[in-house]
């Protein structure tokens, strides 16, 4: 029998019962009407599932008892998405969430300069993540930064890590490929806005080191490259 997931960051691996934040303890109790002697897993976001049983299902502490503790390696490879923010959020958060249920492990919100929406809740996008985390059952949540100029993304080196870019201008690119990737363990892909890159923008990435990369033959919308790009990140 599948239990119920729950995300709750306060939780250490040293306790033997643990209170519930209001909100979760609502969803539990109210929403799904759980009873004592019930079971459920509780995520930390950083690669621990604590099996637990609730022993006062009260709707604003609901209060558990861990009875294990599943520990899952934090992945051995970093997998990047640097993605403009999208004039359309409800596009910007379908992204986020599947991106999360594919596997990429950070996403970094660029501002480019054709950019049309510079607005970012973090803290809504980051809830965003965190049910996409606990929906797909995974122990570890992708780190949600703070959006970045374009240019002081550039600022840092990403040594050891193979960098990529997906842009509309003509030019020579590269095929996503296992042996292109394997280059090293991390890897970054820059995702454009809606009105692709600048030019400017296209020939810093380069001067920096991005491989230019097609992610196939037809135009993608921004939200659909960062897709495509977060499948090939994660299974070649």
């Amino acid at each position: 029998m599948a239990f119920p997931f729950f995300y709750t960051k306060e939780i250490k691996a040293s306790f033997k019962r643990f209170v519930l934040n209001e909100e979760t303890s609502k969803h539990i109790v109210q929403v799904l009407r759980m009873q004592n002697d019930e079971q459920l897993n509780l995520a930390d976001g950083v690669g621990n599932i604590y099996l637990s049983t609730i022993t006062d299902n009260n709707k604003r502490a609901c209060a558990v008892e861990i009875n294990s503790i599943t520990n899952t390696i934090k992945p051995a490879s970093e997998k990047t998405i640097a993605i403009s923010i999208l004039k359309n959020a409800a596009r910007f958060e379908w992204f986020l969430e599947k991106a999360t249920e594919i596997g990429i492990t950070q996403i970094i919100p660029l501002i480019c300069d054709r950019t049309e929406r510079t607005h970012f809740r973090h803290d809504r996008m980051n809830n965003i993540l965190i049910s996409a985390m606990l929906q797909s059952q995974q122990s570890w949540l992708p780190i949600l930064n703070e959006p970045v100029q374009f240019g002081g993304l550039m600022v840092h080196s990403f040594d050891d890590c193979v960098k990529l870019i997906a842009h509309c201008e003509e030019d020579k690119k590269q095929t996503l490929t296992t042996e292109l990737l394997n280059q090293s363990n991390n890897r970054l892909m820059l995702i454009g806005p809606e009105g692709d890159f600048s030019k400017d923008e296209i020939e810093l990435a380069f001067n920096k080191g991005f491989i230019p990369v097609t992610l196939g033959n037809t135009r993608l919308r921004t939200e659909t490259a960062g897709i495509v790009a977060a499948t090939l990140l994660c299974n070649l």
